[in-house]
């Protein structure tokens, strides 16, 4: 039996829903809480930033298992199909998921961003006791309702993300072979954070590569190549990655359809939907559907317990 499934029924589990990160693509969020398992792998579209305040967590990435101790910070992409399947009883971490908007915001080095978007992660253990009271003080400031305070708690959250360059870090999996990032103009990132920008307010809509490079002031085909140089992905995958996120979290709805689910996600036809999906989840929509109310029906009436003891703690 899978680990995370060995706990199902009396530990907290976590399921996507509409009001979470998936059903969000475009938002950033931040937490400070104790982290329920995963029972099984979900992905989106903003890059995670995971600070363990205290105890042991372990991640299933893509391609490579981590396993995070009090102190740690990682930093992934989570359109990487990805899944918490353990942490201790007494873990507690915060963090963010930060929309590629404010991920291109930050001068973090060229070849460490791009290792991101190709699916590694950034693991550091240069961490002090100020982390423990920004993080808390940053989740405040965000879920306050003052957008000067949440401006402010995203800005100081970039600054100390950049820093982990300036200090010992390293990049998962180890072995793995990687070509140098390639020089970008310095204007390539407000160039990215525009298209971003125009993708993330008009996901939803029938948009494509001309309509984004326009609202960048950019030529259509340079659009495509830079961010396909600065992301490892193209324009309509990550378009496609916004869609499918919250096409994830609809799915949990009771009484979801999957032609409606399709329709108000973005897609053009149920073939196109069907086919996308299962690129990223290796099954059906209406198989993943099924899959997680099985997992909501088995875990629910267990978790509701840890569930409240799972409340933030500063």
């Amino acid at each position: 039996m899978d680990l995370a499934e060995s706990k199902v029924g009396h530990r907290a589990v976590y399921q996507p829903g509409a009001s979470s990160i998936e059903g969000l693509p475009t938002t950033l969020q931040m937490f400070h809480t104790h982290p329920p398992l995963m029972v099984k792998p979900h992905w989106h579209a903003q890059v995670e930033v995971n600070y363990l305040i205290r105890g042991t967590v372990h991640y299933r990435m893509n391609d490579h298992e981590i396993q995070l101790r009090a102190g740690d910070i990682c930093v992934f992409w989570g359109g990487q199909p990805h899944q918490m399947d353990d942490s201790s009883e007494d873990s507690i971490y915060a963090g963010a998921h930060l929309p590629l908007v404010h991920f291109f915001r930050m001068r973090l080095p060229l070849d460490i961003s791009g290792r991101l978007m190709r699916g590694e992660t950034l693991v550091t253990s240069a961490t002090d006791a100020a982390d423990n009271e920004n993080f808390a003080r940053w989740y405040r400031y965000v879920r306050s309702g003052d957008p000067a305070k949440a401006e402010h708690a995203v800005a100081e959250l970039l600054l100390r993300l950049e820093r982990i360059a300036f200090e010992p870090y390293r990049m998962l999996p180890e072995k793995r072979d990687h070509r140098p990032s390639e020089q970008i103009h310095p204007q390539s990132s407000p160039s990215l954070a525009r298209m971003c920008d125009f993708i993330a307010s008009n996901f939803l809509h029938d948009i494509d590569t001309v309509d984004i490079a326009k609202a960048a002031d950019l030529h259509p085909k340079y659009a495509m190549n830079l961010f396909k140089k600065c992301t490892g992905m193209t324009l309509s995958k990550y378009v496609n990655l916004l869609r499918l996120s919250r096409a994830q979290a609809m799915l949990m709805r009771d009484g979801a359809n999957v032609l409606q689910v399709a329709m108000d996600s973005g897609f053009g036809s149920i073939s196109a939907f069907n086919k996308s999906f299962r690129h990223i989840a290796g099954m059906s929509p209406s198989d993943f559907r099924r899959d997680m109310r099985m997992v909501t029906a088995m875990s629910v009436e267990g978790a509701q317990p840890a569930l409240r003891r799972s409340a933030p703690q500063f």
